[in-house]
């Protein structure tokens, strides 16, 4: 049954964009597409755009538009998201692991 719901999260959050977006949107707090472009390095903007439209629709940032002149959307992360923080650090604790352990095998 658990291996179920790794499933599950993995395909909400699989992809090669969904981490970096998320991750970058926890070290910014609210951003908006532009800024968060820029420092998702090599996103293109449909994809920006892609995957920006699933995560808001799997609950995990909140996408606020101002009806202003110009046109103002900002996003934030979800309190959903937020617990994925924890996840993801231990997950770049790991992967320094492996790279620190590569380096001295080689």
């Amino acid at each position: 049954m658990e291996d179920c719901y790794v499933k599950y999260a993995m395909d909400v959050i699989g992809g090669k964009w969904k981490l970096l977006i998320i991750w970058t949107m926890s070290q910014n707090g609210v951003i908006r597409f532009n800024e968060l472009q820029r420092k998702v390095d090599g996103i293109s903007s449909l994809m920006l755009s892609k995957n920006l439209k699933e995560l808001e629709e799997d609950c995990l940032i909140i996408r606020r538009q101002y009806n202003e002149i110009p046109p103002r959307v900002e996003y934030e992360l979800s309190e959903l998201s937020k617990k994925l923080i924890a996840v993801l650090h231990s997950l770049g604790e790991w992967g320094y692991e492996v790279h620190k352990y590569k380096k001295t095998s080689v």
